[in-house]
């Protein structure tokens, strides 16, 4: 887990990029669940928990249980707050999947003009360019920051 995290942070030394990466790597999960979370669920009528973005939250829940029971737990959270807030645009916007998606999309975009701006700023590529595993760690480099201001061992 830690070599991730350090390898991860060997490209996220400049303070600006750092900033923006607290922006954005949130707004680009949630905005990538809220793509998810559009998608049509033939199973039932589609719920906080009875969505796709559920079931990629599962499978994404299992890769952080690998790496960390502590990061497992911290993404057990964040993930219902995420599903929560995508319920919750689904919701207000009349519980269209078309318009759920146009938010998302939106997000999704601004927040991956600003994570390039950051990286360009910082001078180094995006780690995910080296392995797309870097993706996930992204969230857990953040949370990890959080864990150590509070005391908690990842």
């Amino acid at each position: 887990m830690q070599w991730f995290l350090d390898k991860y942070g060997e490209s996220h030394q400049n303070a600006t990029n750092k900033l923006i990466h607290w922006v954005c790597v949130p707004s680009i999960v949630f905005s990538l669940f809220g793509l998810i979370y559009a998608i049509p669920f033939p199973f039932a009528e589609k719920t906080m928990f009875a969505n796709w973005a559920a079931v990629l939250l599962v499978l994404t829940l299992a890769y952080y249980l690998r790496l960390s029971l502590a990061m497992f737990v911290g993404f057990v959270v964040i993930g219902t707050l995420i599903l929560w807030g995508n319920t919750a645009i689904y919701e207000a916007v009349g519980r269209s999947n078309g318009q759920l998606a146009l938010v998302s999309l939106l997000i999704f975009a601004i927040a991956w003009v600003g994570q390039f701006i950051g990286h360009k700023i910082e001078g180094k590529k995006p780690s995910f360019l080296e392995d797309v595993e870097f993706l996930l760690i992204g969230p857990a480099w953040l949370l990890h920051f959080i864990y150590q201001k509070v005391g908690i061992r990842y």
